[in-house]
């Protein structure tokens, strides 16, 4: 059997991770889709077990004492992290599994899992990162600012990454996904 792979996928918040990854998912259903732990709430619509893992800070701080996480990081005064155990169990069974995460944790991974391909989505322009901010409605003048400093933190790093993605167009940068994730080695 041929082994898996780690792929991770970052960018700034609103870049439109989530959206690219849901497509990508729903065209290729044989990828497994890493669900993160958070110690947030959920937001409308989002299921536990599906969407993430809501757990209290204790029970995050208790998995991180444990050494249960891949990577985990604190954004926007959550923490986030990615349970090893089925990640790992899925490489081994030679799936192709997907983290979407933020650039701290994906800085991580490269420590435990320098084989992972690291994929960067860039916003077209920071003025169109802050439209799509805002059109989600769920941020204070406060938070989208936090974000927006955050998000030019982020960019500035896009280099340390394998491959970097625009997401100008969806369906383009969706195009581009597919073509790296299922490059066939020279």
């Amino acid at each position: 059997m041929q082994a898996g792979k780690l792929i991770v996928v970052t960018g700034p918040s609103g870049v439109g991770k989530g959206t690219l990854l849901r497509s990508l998912i729903q065209r290729h259903p044989e990828l497994y889709f890493s669900i993160s732990a958070t110690t947030r709430q959920p937001r409308p619509g989002e299921i536990e077990g599906q969407h993430y893992y809501f757990v209290s800070r204790d029970k995050f701080e208790q998995m991180v004492a444990a050494d249960e996480l891949l990577e985990w990081a604190e954004y926007a005064g959550n923490y986030y992290g990615t349970p090893c155990l089925q990640v790992q169990q899925q490489i081994q069974q030679g799936r192709l599994v997907i983290l979407e995460i933020e650039v701290v944790g994906a800085r991580k991974i490269n420590q435990t899992f320098p084989t992972a391909l690291r994929i960067f989505i860039l916003p077209p322009t920071l003025a169109e990162l802050e439209r799509r901010i805002r059109v989600r409605g769920q941020d204070s003048e406060e938070a989208i600012a936090r974000r927006l400093t955050r998000a030019q933190a982020e960019i500035d790093a896009a280099d340390e990454f394998d491959v970097q993605i625009v997401n100008d167009d969806l369906e383009t940068a969706l195009i581009r996904l597919e073509s790296i994730i299922f490059a066939r080695p020279n």
